[in-house]
């Protein structure tokens, strides 16, 4: 396997891309890389897109799926479509797992569906923490989703067709603004804890608690490229939803694989640390 700061054809690493070093912490270097990074890991996993096939088809039709399955189910129940479309990013991550094997595959000159399906196999206990973590995070957050409706629609929730209205009126903007606010706490929060730490996991079999406080002290470094990164995740996810989930069919894989070539680039190894 290359090394992963360098590039894909083991070329040396660009220049913006800097290894920081502590020499007494037990966890392991993280690189921090520059604000424009995020686009060349978008194009690094339309890449791996394009070489794995209907491998990645295969997890971009589960993403439409579900976001078919969402509006189909709950069309008349704005609030708890919307509770559950914002959930789509706090899951999204864990739901991305096998794409994050499938780009390890690639690197190793290996492939396969039906591997990258089972690739958590031997590391059940440690995504399951993670997975616990998220699940109560997206519970609290249509919690919270919940009481936002009832305190500004205490007359009656209004209909779907009302509420998309309604989303660009003025006379909503303490609605949207309070929504917002909350909205942003939650997926920041996942964001911190998930961002490298599931494709960590995968690759090394770190426990999830270690891989959170990674993901978080890696978000910290890199602030700029993690803002930059949200906000094209984000935008992917808008897109999807605005051609009626088919956009996910080709989105979700490639911000899958980039988010593999994220973690590969921002957390180095124990070699990087003896250098």
């Amino acid at each position: 396997m290359a090394n992963p700061g360098q590039g894909r054809d083991g070329d040396s690493a660009p220049p913006d891309i800097r290894t920081v070093i502590d020499e007494e912490s037990p966890f392991p270097p993280i690189r921090r890389v520059g604000m424009f990074r995020p686009f060349v890991w978008l194009k690094l996993g339309w890449g791996d897109f394009r070489e794995s096939g209907g491998a990645s088809i295969f997890y971009g039709v589960c993403f439409t799926a579900m976001g078919l399955l969402l509006n189909l189910v709950l069309n008349n129940a704005p609030q708890y479509l919307s509770a559950l479309t914002c959930g789509f990013l706090l899951v999204g991550p864990l739901l991305a797992l096998g794409l994050y094997d499938i780009s390890r595959r690639i690197e190793n000159v290996r492939s396969g569906l039906l591997g990258s399906v089972f690739s958590m196999r031997g590391r059940w206990s440690n995504i399951g923490v993670l997975a616990l973590v998220l699940a109560v995070i997206m519970m609290v957050w249509a919690r919270a989703s919940l009481v936002v409706f009832a305190l500004f629609y205490n007359k009656g929730m209004p209909t779907m067709h009302g509420f998309l209205a309604q989303l660009f009126s003025l006379n909503n903007f303490e609605f949207l603004f309070v929504y917002g606010c909350i909205g942003f706490i939650f997926a920041s929060i996942v964001f911190a804890i998930s961002w490298v730490s599931i494709p960590l996991m995968l690759d090394r079999d770190t426990d999830a608690i270690t891989s959170m406080i990674i993901s978080c002290v890696a978000l910290f470094v890199n602030v700029p490229a993690t803002l930059v990164w949200a906000l094209l995740i984000v935008g992917f996810v808008v897109i999807g939803f605005m051609t009626w989930s088919l956009g996910f069919l080709i989105a979700m894989p490639i911000v899958g694989h980039a988010t593999w070539h994220a973690y590969k680039e921002v957390v180095a190894t124990a070699a990087d640390r003896r250098q």
